[in-house]
């Protein structure tokens, strides 16, 4: 990424439509859900998100969601996000996301997206992919991960993905406790642990976690900044400062309204460069670590 170009790096961003497959509707009744849920139908493909985010001169990390073994849909190939990151790599990073219940052909296609297809990260989504952050099955993939000490994203908190449906879609919510990723953390101290959302009704797990182990941050997507927790915008301002991410999860929640919400949310001026731009450089390597 070419930073002195950009005004903001979106840490959180979905590709929602493959121009590579034909379009899977099994299990698209979890899509009519989402729309209800976040009130938005909105599902730009990779090649129209990009033109959005460089009208703006925002940066994104962008990624899909692996959760072929508990939802039984076909995922969008991560190497298609990959080639267009690197069609647009003045402000695109592209993530990875393999479904942890594939080990260590999980592990194998993880080493070959690095190497070949050079993406930056890795995504996870414990409710929707149906594991515990801290499972031996998911460990393959943290390892390789680990390796080229690369971030991985963990969906925490609610899920919108099954609200409102019969059981939740039978989705369990327990997963995406932070709490479980503090085990991750101390076996795998090389690998960045990003805490998605604000983590409700688990914020202040979050926030214990992220302040007891330095490779562990939090990202603000997926609500608008004016419904945060008051917690999290106070260790946001102090204690967390340098490790507290911007992220919309567009296109569920666009920049545009994240940025505008964000100016009137309580954060200190001071912090503002952090969290929109700065801490998301040093994570992806783009800047000098501090200290």
């Amino acid at each position: 990424m070419k930073l002195e170009n950009l005004i903001a790096i979106d840490m959180h961003t979905h590709a929602e439509v493959s121009c590579w497959n034909p379009f899977d509707n099994y299990g698209e009744e979890f899509d009519r859900a989402a729309d209800k849920y976040f009130k938005s139908n909105r599902r730009p493909t990779i090649e129209e998100t990009v033109q959005y985010y460089r009208e703006r001169r925002i940066g994104l990390v962008m990624f899909t969601v692996d959760a072929e073994a508990q939802i039984g849909r076909r995922r969008i190939p991560n190497e298609e996000i990959a080639e267009a990151a690197q069609k647009n790599s003045d402000m695109m990073m592209a993530f990875a996301s393999i479904d942890p219940h594939k080990g260590k052909m999980g592990a194998r296609e993880a080493r070959r997206l690095i190497t070949e297809y050079g993406v930056k990260g890795f995504k996870f989504h414990p409710t929707v992919q149906g594991f515990y952050p801290y499972d031996r099955m998911a460990w393959p993939i943290y390892e390789v991960i680990a390796e080229h000490r690369m971030p991985a994203i963990f969906h925490s908190g609610h899920s919108g993905i099954g609200s409102g449906m019969r059981c939740g879609g039978g989705l369990r919510l327990e997963y995406s406790n932070p709490m479980h990723l503090d085990d991750v953390a101390i076996a795998f101290p090389d690998m960045q642990i990003v805490i998605a959302h604000p983590s409700w009704p688990w914020q202040d797990e979050a926030l214990s976690v992220a302040m007891h182990k330095p490779n562990v941050w939090i990202d603000l997507s997926g609500w608008s900044p004016k419904y945060f927790p008051p917690q999290l915008v106070q260790y946001a301002n102090t204690l967390l400062k340098d490790r507290v991410l911007f992220g919309s999860d567009f296109p569920l929640i666009t920049p545009d309204r994240w940025m505008k919400d964000f100016q009137e949310a309580g954060f200190r001026p001071e912090v503002h460069p952090l969290i929109l731009k700065d801490n998301a450089a040093r994570l992806l390597g783009l800047q000098p670590a501090a200290g």
